[in-house]
């Protein structure tokens, strides 16, 4: 398995696309001027309280005001809140917590309004991006997140990521991090901290202690609302939290985000940092590594998959329905319930997939081809689950129901990825699929209909479908003839729609697919 990131900028974005096998499996954008990433801290004020939501609206400085529910402000969020108080009032030096006192745990159970009031000052974190009508979700439970570790300020504990399985291992970074961890700091063990050397976490904790240092210092100076802590750049965060030896190559195409991108894998693994290059062609390097290709053919209502099988993508307000589809194919599956399963097993990798690609969130519900068999549910169920275990957002997968439906959760924190891949049609006023998907239905067309053993092949197009086919070396043409050794003629025909073609055999007959 290899996984390569590959980085586009432009004046006004950056584009991450992270491959795996050649395949996009995800795709992230960073925007000039967009003031809100979950992880960003602000210094905002309570605006309402409300204890019929237990709840409290808070102005982040967003249009719409900011969430923040009771169960989102921690335990210990009386000691935050006077923290908050002494140091916007210059009464704070040491920002350590060392030695600063603690007030009591908030009930579990209680209200809002003996919590927070009206005007009041409050250090926030965004949780979930603003989506749709909404403001963003806030919690004023602080967190830190490093490469190995993530700090928690105003708590004293150590826990650590339930995917580090060896019960040893669990205990050595325990007995690690509790001897160096600071007082008045809860501290979360990562899963890519195992095996690491106590230099190596204790160097993490201390970038995290300066950036909770060089935050607080500009609270008593700043404005309310503001944000006192950014997250880092979307390069960055991408490679603290993904970064791993599977990586290959990391290619960017700008000159700055190429030396920061080098600048942090050089600081978070060394012997890593040789596999950042810098893309220096007249090719776009989106082109090059054939995304632009996947993004036209990912983001539509419609997803094909091999072997004619597909999916149909819905969105409604609530919820995501995903239908799978066989498709009109010959199969030389035993019976119907092997053509099930297989068509469901393609499907279910698709899916993980898409749902990372387009990051969606919140209810899914996937309708897959009805089995029978009650251990090919199971075997169904399980490798859905595996295709999704390096699903980076907290997700919950139920077992399939009596009517062959799959409920999935995932967590949304961000608008979902939407990418409108339809075009304008040269022939008229509406609008045509994008032309780069026209030839992967050719493809799959042209695979049936050698299935059934036609000998003489004419597929007849519109001309400028017909002259991409059939130009440049190796040509779509070629291809086929080293895949199927057969050669396919193609006639150009001017009076076609631009995505209309037809298959006819030796006879002149068209070929129905």
């Amino acid at each position: 398995m290899t996984k390569e990131l590959i980085v586009r900028s432009s004046s006004d974005a950056v584009d991450f696309a992270l491959l795996k096998d050649g395949r996009l499996i995800e795709l992230h954008k960073e925007t000039e001027g967009f003031d809100f990433s979950v992880g960003d801290i602000f210094l905002a004020k309570i605006r309402k309280a409300l204890p019929g939501l237990n709840a409290a609206f808070v102005n982040v400085g967003y249009e719409k005001d900011g969430f923040l529910h009771y169960h989102d402000l921690g335990p210990n969020v009386k000691t935050m809140l006077k923290f908050v108080k002494k140091a916007t009032s210059n009464q704070l030096k040491n920002f350590s917590l060392r030695d600063f006192p603690f007030e009591e745990e908030i009930d579990k159970n209680g209200s809002i309004a003996d919590t927070l009031h009206s005007n009041q000052s409050v250090l926030v974190q965004v949780v979930k991006e603003p989506i749709s009508t909404k403001g963003p979700r806030l919690s004023s439970e602080l967190s830190l997140a490093g490469r190995y570790i993530v700090l928690v300020p105003f708590s004293d504990r150590v826990s650590v990521s339930q995917k580090i399985e060896s019960k040893e291992e669990k205990n050595r970074l325990k007995r690690l991090v509790k001897s160096i961890k600071p007082k008045g700091f809860s501290v979360i063990i990562r899963t890519v901290a195992e095996d690491k050397k106590v230099a190596d976490i204790d160097r993490d904790l201390q970038n995290l202690m300066k950036r909770w240092e060089n935050m607080c210092k500009k609270l008593s100076k700043a404005h309310q609302p503001s944000k006192v802590l950014g997250e880092l750049n979307k390069a960055s965060s991408i490679l603290r939290d993904m970064f791993n030896d599977s990586f290959t190559s990391i290619s960017v195409d700008d000159d700055v985000t190429f030396t920061q991108i080098k600048d942090y894998v050089g600081k978070i693994s060394p012997d890593s940092e040789s596999i950042v290059s810098h893309y220096n062609s007249k090719v776009p390097i989106f082109e090059k590594y054939g995304i632009e290709r996947q993004i036209k053919t990912s983001f539509g209502k419609t997803v094909t998959m091999k072997k004619g099988a597909y999916l149909v993508i819905e969105h409604t307000e609530a919820m995501h329905v995903i239908d799978v589809n066989s498709g009109n194919r010959s199969n030389k599956a035993k019976n119907q319930e092997d053509t099930a399963l297989e068509v469901n097993m393609i499907s279910a990798t698709e899916i993980a997939r898409q749902l990372r690609l387009r990051d969606m969130g919140g209810i899914i519900v996937v309708d897959f081809i009805d089995m029978n068999n009650p251990d090919n549910r199971r075997k169904l169920y399980e490798h859905l689950k595996d295709e999704m275990s390096d699903d980076r957002a907290k997700h919950k997968i139920l077992p399939p129901s009596k009517f062959g439906l799959i409920q999935i959760t995932r967590q949304r924190v961000r608008p979902e990825m939407n990418i409108k891949t339809s075009e304008k049609d040269p022939n008229s006023d509406g609008e045509i699929e994008a032309p780069i998907v026209i030839v992967n239905k050719i493809n799959a067309d042209l695979q049936k209909i050698l299935k059934k053993g036609n000998k003489k092949i004419t597929l007849t197009a519109h001309p400028f479908i017909a002259a991409y086919l059939m130009k440049g070396f190796p040509s779509p043409r070629s291809k086929w003839f080293f895949d199927f050794k057969k050669w396919v003629k193609i006639q150009p025909r001017d009076a076609y729609n631009y995505l209309e073609y037809h298959f006819y055999d030796q006879d002149g007959t068209v070929i129905k697919v």
